[in-house]
């Protein structure tokens, strides 16, 4: 018989050897794990690299995951919890900080499925989120902008982004924001400060996030020269800014902006006080806009009789504010007005061109020049029948 002594050992021997066995099995196990994983981590780059697999808002059973600016990764483990995508926060936030990919997640929207490894999940937040890129061409409304936005697929609040467009103490670090004129009427404070150009939105973008993204355009469009011409000429960045959203909404072409600024300019510094009214066609069919109506070429007593403060031939001098975005052509004009300029009046030749005048006689014949053409492109747009016999309006500018 054993001893009791050996009868002990032996026990313990048969325990390590089984603990021995099962760290081997763990060992080899997680080895293999491990394996799996990498190789399936490998595919899902590789795939991802040559374009067959791809995660979007169209996939099925596609969750939006959104990563916001300054999220740690507990924050990160808890919305892929409450997202249904994980099971455990705590094992979610160990393996990513093991794996190396605390902070390294993008903010912005992904989207995952269900079925996803942790690591999975880890390596394709670091991918750059689902955007849009949006064009906004120069003159563009803030009311036509949002449409784009959406048209584009962000999902933001109208209500919020308005919010924000008439919240400049939210946007002070930027020089021109501290210098916007809070005048009375003013439709939207932000107004003809999204700079109009092409753009990358993410699809789940706050307006605040939004609004900083043109902001953060516009601030490196505006040079210093822009300011120190500004109050060289006597006015403020706002009033040029203003002035410039008229430039761009009167005329098509490049080479008549900087008469168009002359002939504002001209009326703004003259001493007969009739002139101080700026007469702008573009002011009233934005008035049209904010209406709901659809712009047109000619006004209508209605039109003239608006008591919009934004209607400069009722009221003289510019109005409250920007009428759209204007470009850096129509800035330039406002800032550099042609020089040696005598126009006081100018009208559009139904061609995009314009017609310039120093006399009120003058100009009234330009405009009995043009009025037909300009009523035969009004009933076009309206889908009424037109006159045959209009003139053609280069030939008419032509023979100006």
């Amino acid at each position: 018989m054993l001893s009791k002594k050996l009868k002990v050992a032996l026990r313990i021997l048969f325990i390590l050897l089984i603990v021995f066995t099962i760290l081997v099995l763990g060992v080899y196990a997680g080895y293999n794990y491990v394996l799996s994983q990498e190789k399936r981590l490998t595919a899902l780059q590789e795939s991802i690299e040559n374009g067959s697999f791809e995660i979007n808002e169209d996939t099925e059973g596609a969750v939006p995951m959104v990563i916001e600016t300054g999220d740690l990764t507990s924050d990160i483990a808890q919305k892929l919890y409450d997202g249904g995508l994980i099971d455990n926060t705590l094992i979610f936030s160990l393996m990513s900080k093991v794996n190396g990919f605390d902070g390294a997640y993008l903010a912005g929207t992904h989207y995952l499925v269900p079925g996803l490894a942790y690591d999975e999940i880890m390596y394709l937040l670091t991918l750059e989120p689902e955007s849009v890129i949006v064009t906004f061409p120069e003159g563009i409304t803030y009311e036509e902008i949002k449409v784009r936005l959406h048209e584009a697929g962000l999902t933001f609040s109208d209500e919020e982004m308005d919010e924000c467009m008439d919240s400049p103490n939210l946007f002070v670090d930027y020089k021109f924001v501290s210098m916007i004129n809070l005048t009375d009427g003013r439709d939207h404070v932000l107004s003809g400060y999204l700079f109009p150009d092409t753009y990358e939105f993410d699809v789940n973008a706050t307006p605040r996030e939004i609004i900083n993204t043109f902001l953060n355009n516009t601030n490196a469009k505006f040079y210093d020269e822009y300011y120190e011409r500004a109050e060289a000429i006597g006015m403020s960045l706002d009033e040029i800014i203003t002035l410039a959203s008229l430039i761009q909404n009167e005329t098509a072409y490049v080479s008549d902006m900087m008469y168009i600024s002359a002939v504002f300019h001209n009326r703004l510094d003259c001493d007969d006080e009739s002139l101080h009214y700026m007469g702008s066609d573009a002011s009233i069919n934005y008035i049209r806009e904010l209406e709901g109506l659809p712009p047109h070429m000619v006004l209508t007593s209605e039109d003239l009789a608006s008591t919009s403060p934004y209607n400069t031939y009722k009221y003289p001098g510019l109005p409250p504010g920007p009428i759209c975005m204007p470009g850096i052509d129509a800035i330039q004009a406002a800032l550099y007005p042609e020089p040696n300029c005598n126009f006081f009046y100018f009208c559009a030749t139904g061609d995009g061109g314009t017609a310039f005048a120093v006399t009120l006689e003058e100009h009234e014949a330009n405009v009995a020049r043009y009025q037909e053409v300009w009523a035969n492109q009004d009933a076009q747009a309206a889908g009424l029948p037109v006159e045959t016999d209009v003139p053609d309006p280069e030939q008419a500018n032509t023979e100006n």
